[in-house]
């Protein structure tokens, strides 16, 4: 059977599209087997081997040698073998080459329909490990049209993805503009490989400022932090282990020449640089910048910080909508809450005047509470006498009295339990959302653990402290 023709075709696509010969002969084979089971009956045993030398397939039929033929498709007479073989033996199997199978023109069109479908997952594989290895860098394209919503770019060999939630607020795609996006993932589908862009996510801003600052591309500065309100503002947290190297300066460069490339690229979104600091205090205050931090409580079980700011620096602290918050939360992985010092103060004035009903506790001792969180009567009365000696430092006997004295006035409805209901001291909230935010992940943390924890507190008490109670 002459098969010459089918394989230069075969021999030109493994060219025009890099597939390697041994998949296209093995394409080959699997074709004309299952062509050869559907002619003769896919009970048999049969093997088929692409002879390159005569551009010919060679088809093989294996049969049981047996006495008494029960199934002629699996067994051939013992006495028909000795012709065709001398040497064998009843229980033998024995391979015939079919030479002429007499394949119609719907069975070689079958077997050309497998050879190309073959042909076509073998392409598939190919580009699906050529993308994959490029998963998180930048690539380049070509616009080439809409569907539903999402822009289908032309990388070449293949086409890309970017989803419209991908899109930067504003941008509107022509066809045959040039895109630049971030390769987040390579999926292999029942269409082939699924290769989607992004260019909203912080790993794009990392991206663009490695390719405009050398000194992250030799590793002399290291982005440790990104987050992005795409299309508005976006921060990048940037460090060095060289002294003579002022990071946020390398990264803005001359005359602000190296983020203004980065803020085209991205249609003009708003870019913060700041130094990153493995004090979580110390960064959450650069994250904040430029509103200016009284000080900061920590909480690192819950990953959490309240940070007070004064009266006049709420709105910056907070940004336009919120914005600053909330990429400052992302910078740091932990969850922030604004606080006004002057509510703060408000709030503790409050809490000493519901203290101080109890004999013995004034405004000192009430001051003392309220630093190590008893905030109400109903607080102080959970509390025991160890607890209080341990806050106040007074004796056991006067701490004893306070806690009897505290039962019994609620006992006889004396006192409020606590305080009227006063404004919110929280003046805005920020979750980090891992979508939106890129921390870079190593040896090294955000925060040290207890110590860190403690100072933080301790320092926010020392203020709460001094406030003067009028």
């Amino acid at each position: 059977m002459d098969f010459s023709e089918i394989g230069k075709v075969i021999e030109a696509l493994g060219k025009d599209r890099g597939i390697k010969k041994d998949v296209i002969v093995g394409a080959i084979e699997q074709a004309f087997l299952v062509t050869t089971r559907k002619k003769f009956g896919i009970q048999g045993e049969y093997e088929t081997k692409y002879n390159e030398e005569d551009g010919d397939i060679e088809i093989y039929q294996y049969k049981n040698v047996v006495e008494t033929v029960r199934d002629p498709i699996l067994e051939i007479g013992f006495k028909k073998a000795k012709e065709l073989d001398p040497d064998c033996e009843v229980g033998d199997q024995l391979g015939m080459k079919i030479d002429e199978p007499g394949f119609s023109r719907v069975d070689v069109q079958t077997a050309k329909q497998i050879i190309f479908q073959k042909v076509r997952d073998a392409e598939r594989e190919i580009l699906f490990a050529e993308f994959k290895h490029r998963e998180g860098d930048l690539i380049t394209g070509i616009a080439r049209r809409y569907e539903r919503g999402n822009v289908v770019v032309d990388l070449g060999k293949a086409d890309a993805i970017l989803p419209k939630r991908e899109i930067i607020p504003g941008e509107n795609f022509k066809t045959g503009d040039r895109i630049q996006a971030y390769l987040t993932e390579v999926v292999m589908t029942n269409r082939g490989p699924e290769i989607r862009l992004s260019r909203t996510s912080p790993l794009f801003l990392v991206k663009l400022f490695e390719i405009e600052v050398p000194e992250i591309q030799d590793g002399s500065i290291e982005i440790k932090a990104a987050a992005r309100e795409p299309g508005f503002r976006a921060k990048i947290a940037v460090t060095t282990s060289d002294k003579d190297i002022d990071p946020v300066g390398a990264c803005v460069g001359m005359k602000g020449s190296r983020v203004q490339n980065v803020v085209n690229e991205l249609q003009g979104e708003k870019i913060d640089i700041v130094k990153w600091s493995p004090d979580l205090e110390t960064f959450t205050r650069a994250a904040l910048a430029p509103a200016e931090i009284t000080s900061i409580m920590i909480n690192g079980e819950e990953k959490s910080e309240d940070v007070i700011v004064e009266e006049d620096q709420l709105s910056l602290a907070i940004g336009r909508r919120g914005q600053n918050v909330r990429l400052a939360a992302m910078l740091t992985a932990h969850k922030i809450n604004i606080v006004s010092k002057t509510k703060l103060q408000e709030k503790v004035k409050v809490a000493v005047e519901n203290l101080v009903q109890i004999p013995g506790v004034n405004d000192a001792t009430a001051q003392l509470l309220v630093n190590c969180g008893i905030m109400s009567i109903g607080d102080l009365s959970g509390a025991t006498a160890a607890d209080l000696e341990k806050f106040t430092g007074s004796s056991p006997t006067i701490c004893q009295d306070i806690i009897d004295s505290t039962l019994k006035a609620i006992e006889e409805g004396t006192v409020m339990l606590e305080p009227e209901e006063g404004e919110e001291i929280v003046s805005a909230s920020a979750v980090p959302s891992e979508h939106k935010g890129y921390i870079k992940r190593g040896s090294e943390e955000l925060e040290d653990g207890e110590d860190k924890f403690s100072d933080a507190e301790r320092r926010l008490r020392e203020e709460l402290a001094a406030f003067k109670l009028k």
